[in-house]
């Protein structure tokens, strides 16, 4: 669910973004939800907010907190929202089922991550049967992906592991504490809610789930390294990669779609997330590699139109 004062701060916005254009039309204000505060789609969402104010744009975006992908596909469904930001696993999901939303870009590559502490005896995936394993907080996309990723391994049974549903601030106390025995979620690199934890901790490699997954859901999984040492002392190891697709609802204009485009090619630069490691897909070619979602029209002129 969005959160309440997230709604007044999009009020506060819209309202600013009236009073500072001065001639012409008033810019578009498009609240856009995200996600956990801290997490890799809350950060790229305040830096969209952030070009979008410094270029003047006819657009004002007021990110939204919520719980990730699913929360902000319903609220695109419903109307709460005008553009959102989801794990593509979840947004072909929901395309296929209801529709009612266009893909704006391709923005940036998700990293599924399995984290234990550095003393556990789990070293590979299998080794998570009966363990006490954070899958993410319900409404967020990372749960999807992890049950899929769960069920490759041969763990997608009830009581294979004791499920655990939580945000990953509290996955990271969790699993810092030791009230968790791992915690498997979807982030950027690193991931600040597992960073200075009291304990050492490891990631587990997830390459063997992989080839599974494409054959089940096609391409969208795809194999990408995390690099050693990303959270203290560890090699390095492969994992599951999904992308980040940035969405407008049908209803959102295409002149506003298309100004948002804008922002992403021509101020490309400015919207990298200290999470953003590796794979990124923030550029022209690849923002239009949206899958099985289409563009939404004012993106697919903007891009004509950007690429001349």
């Amino acid at each position: 669910m969005i959160d309440r004062r997230a709604f007044l701060r999009v009020a506060a916005a819209g309202v600013a973004g009236i009073a500072v254009s001065s001639c012409g039309a008033p810019p578009v204000s498009l609240r856009l939800v995200s996600g956990e505060v801290g997490g890799f789609f809350w950060e790229f969402a305040q830096l969209l907010a952030s070009a979008a104010r410094r270029a003047n744009s006819e657009v004002v975006i007021a990110p939204v907190a919520t719980a990730g992908s699913v929360g902000n596909l319903r609220a695109l469904e419903s109307g709460e929202a005008e553009l959102g930001l989801s794990l593509v696993d979840s947004a072909v999901d929901q395309f296929t089922e209801h529709g009612g939303f266009g893909a704006v870009g391709r923005v940036y590559e998700n990293y599924m991550q399995l984290a234990v502490r550095d003393d556990s005896q789990i070293r590979r995936i299998e080794d998570l049967r009966g363990a006490r394993v954070s899958v993410g907080a319900p409404g967020s996309g990372a749960q999807l992906s992890a049950e899929r990723i769960l069920a490759a391994a041969g763990l997608g049974t009830a009581g294979a592991v004791d499920r655990v549903e939580l945000p990953m601030t509290e996955a990271g106390h969790a699993l810092g504490n030791g009230s968790i025995d791992a915690a498997l979620w979807a982030g950027g690199i690193p991931t600040p809610s597992f960073v200075g934890l009291p304990v050492q901790i490891r990631l587990v490699d997830l390459s063997a789930t992989v080839d599974q997954l494409r054959v089940q859901y096609g391409p969208i999984y795809e194999r990408v390294v995390i690099g050693a040492n990303t959270y203290g002392t560890h090699p390095a190891v492969a994992t599951v990669g999904l992308a980040n697709l940035l969405l407008a609802a049908n209803g959102v204009s295409d002149t506003a779609v298309g100004a948002v485009v804008d922002l992403l090619i021509e101020h490309a630069s400015a919207l990298v997330p200290n999470q953003a490691v590796g794979s990124q897909f923030l550029d022209r070619q690849s923002l239009i590699v949206t899958g099985a979602v289409p563009l939404h029209p004012g993106a697919a002129a903007a891009y004509v139109r950007q690429h001349g």
